[in-house]
């Protein structure tokens, strides 16, 4: 019953936000990464579901998007909509898991805070992938929950899945996959075998549509050369910033890396070579200058920290101009409190951190993630 309260207020919640903003500007008018999305999910809506080059960006969101296309057409309200009770859906999944691990009252509680968390709102309502980040972040905890906690029929097979599929939405999802099997290890090992059975069935796909055009093997995407250097060069600051400068746009960021590395090295490269190019320049920036390369985590460390999240393309204080949701709980959950709460969650809980300890590696793996490449608060929720 109190997974439905849940649903229910985060559902509510969300569709008033929709419905607040569906008047603005900012509803039809698609900018950014949501622009590139709109555009490749209307390919793929039109019969192009394999395309021509391999993945740069991550496809999960473009595909999710292009299958309500397909069905419903290009309705940017029903794709709201259908987010929202995603959206929700996660509330409901984080919920049981803190039900699992702690007790009922901390999961009705753990379910109401993320479907009343101002961030969560305005990324569900937004043309983004961190609605399906988020969704598979919380599918993937019950998961560990029912596991931790004694469930374990079929619980590795699909938690398996689960990560993959974030790692199609987001592509550092792939360390937790290091994590989270390195503790299946120690439950039991036909667990682990269970949950490379999950991992290969939603990877298969990917890796043989890369190899079908390319002759090469990638798992997710190309971009990991890439996007480690904007997050570690000589230049960064610990937020995003283009290689050629003033474009940041999708239909840029594959184009200038391929043209500048093979400017740089006078021949054609494979997606694989420039991925291997400008990671082999990160690495020369940080062997070569160790100092200034540590003063830039130590920024990026600071900006976890941060209170507002880094503006992109879409603010959520232009929004909340129109939407009372974001005006009234904007001012009581925001990203300063992150770090905060999920501190004095690992000091509460460390007396059972034996039991615990999978959650708390999660934590720990994903927030380094999160600073030690460019920093990916762009389109994110914290999940801290």
């Amino acid at each position: 019953m109190y997974a439905l309260v849940i649903f229910a207020v985060a559902f509510v919640v969300r569709l008033l936000h929709i419905w607040q903003i569906k008047a603005t500007p900012f509803f039809d008018v698609l900018m950014g990464d949501a622009n590139g999305y709109d555009q490749w999910a209307q390919r793929l809506a039109g019969g192009d579901w394999v395309g021509t080059d391999v993945f740069y960006q991550a496809p999960l969101y473009p595909y999710f998007l292009g299958s309500l296309y397909a069905i419903a057409g290009r309705d940017l309200l029903m794709v709201r909509l259908v987010q929202a009770a995603v959206g929700s859906a996660s509330c409901v999944l984080l919920g049981l898991a803190a039900e699992r691990l702690f007790s009922r009252r901390i999961g009705l509680m753990a379910g109401l805070a993320l479907g009343l968390w101002a961030p969560a709102i305005f990324f569900d309502g937004l043309l983004q992938k961190s609605v399906l980040d988020m969704f598979f972040m919380c599918l993937s905890l019950w998961l560990v929950a029912r596991i931790a906690t004694g469930s374990r029929h079929h619980e590795p097979i699909f938690l398996g899945g689960a990560l993959a599929a974030l790692a199609l939405s987001r592509e550092n999802g792939l360390l937790l996959v290091v994590v989270i099997g390195g503790w299946l290890v120690t439950v039991r090992r036909t667990a682990v075998a269970w949950f490379v059975v999950g991992l290969a069935v939603v990877f298969a796909p990917v890796v043989a549509r890369n190899y079908a055009l390319d002759g090469r093997f990638y798992l997710t995407t190309s971009q990991f050369g890439s996007n480690f250097y904007i997050g570690n060069n000589p230049n960064a600051d610990g937020t995003y910033a283009s290689i050629r400068f003033g474009r940041g746009s999708p239909e840029f960021e594959r184009l200038d890396a391929k043209e500048v590395a093979e400017e740089t090295v006078g021949h054609a490269l494979s997606p694989a070579e420039v991925s291997s190019f400008w990671f082999g320049k990160s690495m020369d920036f940080i062997t070569s200058e160790p100092a200034t390369w540590l003063r830039l985590e130590a920024r990026k460390v600071l900006l976890l920290f941060n209170r507002a999240e880094m503006i992109d393309t879409e603010a959520q204080e232009s929004y909340a101009e129109y939407s009372w949701p974001l005006r009234l709980l904007g001012g009581i959950g925001h990203f300063g409190l992150l770090v905060p709460l999920a501190a004095i969650g690992l000091a509460s809980t460390w007396p059972d951190r034996r039991r615990l300890w999978p959650v708390h590696a999660v934590t720990a793996a994903y927030r380094s993630e999160e600073h030690t490449s460019e920093l990916q608060s762009r389109e994110t929720i914290s999940y801290a």
